[in-house]
């Protein structure tokens, strides 16, 4: 039972029917130009989405599947945007945006988001700083087995934390030092994990994307097993494509 319209992302041009994706429930995408607005979408069997990996899965492949076919510029439209009419997206989306929506196809055209995800073993850190600061090291040691103060449980805290925190913010800045100059625009997300220590969206020209690519493999070099590394090269633009509340 068809309950509405799935919705991708919308791009600046007219997407050939011509071009087959499959959206989520298998369903054919098709095209629909509103006002001037090429939405990408496909008709919904059901009111709300799962936000299952299968399905959010099925949502990116539509836009990267599109992006790959050469329709790089788009504005991708949040998982499980599900609405029952057009008049609904000229009422809601459209008539109130409309400037925005132009504005950031503007600030998008020719460009392509990359993302960095680093990440390090914590423990084995904190070994490697204690072993490279030996007096820190050692006044640890002289501790262990003693009955300490609360002041002096935190001084031993801090020093430990801060040395560690100096470690950390060597690498970010080894990133932001070689992969800031490419970018036209970048945000610093907040890490996930206690093992992520850097987390950040670029939005670079597409013809960057070598030599972007070529700077994270020797910072990938430089650090040697020290660092996991994400490096996602080819998404939709989700980071730059956010409109003003």
């Amino acid at each position: 039972m068809i309950t509405g319209l799935y919705l991708y992302g919308i791009f600046p041009d007219k997407i050939p029917e011509t071009l087959v994706l499959e959206g989520l429930d298998k369903q054919p995408v098709h095209s629909e130009v509103v006002d001037g607005f090429c939405f990408l979408y496909s008709e919904a069997l059901q009111e709300k989405y799962l936000a299952s990996r299968r399905n959010l899965l099925a949502h990116e492949r539509v836009l990267e599947q599109t992006m790959h076919e050469g329709y790089r510029v788009l504005l991708p439209l949040r998982f499980g945007l599900v609405v029952k009419d057009w008049e609904t997206i000229m009422s809601q989306l459209i008539n109130p945006h409309k400037d925005q929506l132009n504005q950031l196809f503007q600030k998008l055209a020719g460009k392509r988001e990359v993302s960095i995800k680093v990440f390090w073993d914590a423990k084995a850190e904190l070994q490697n700083m204690m072993e490279s600061h030996q007096e820190l090291k050692q006044q640890r040691d002289n501790m262990e087995g003693k009955k300490l103060s609360m002041e002096e449980v935190i001084q031993i805290g801090q020093l430990i934390e801060s040395n560690l925190l100096a470690r950390k913010q060597a690498v970010i800045q080894a990133f932001s030092s070689e992969l800031d100059p490419l970018a036209q625009e970048i945000v610093v997300n907040d890490t996930m994990t206690e093992e992520m220590i850097y987390n950040a969206a670029f939005l670079i020209p597409w013809e960057s994307e070598s030599e972007f690519g070529e700077r994270v493999e020797m910072i990938d070099q430089k650090f040697g097993d020290r660092l996991r590394i994400r490096y996602n090269n080819f998404t939709a633009p989700y980071t730059f494509a956010l409109l003003d509340s």
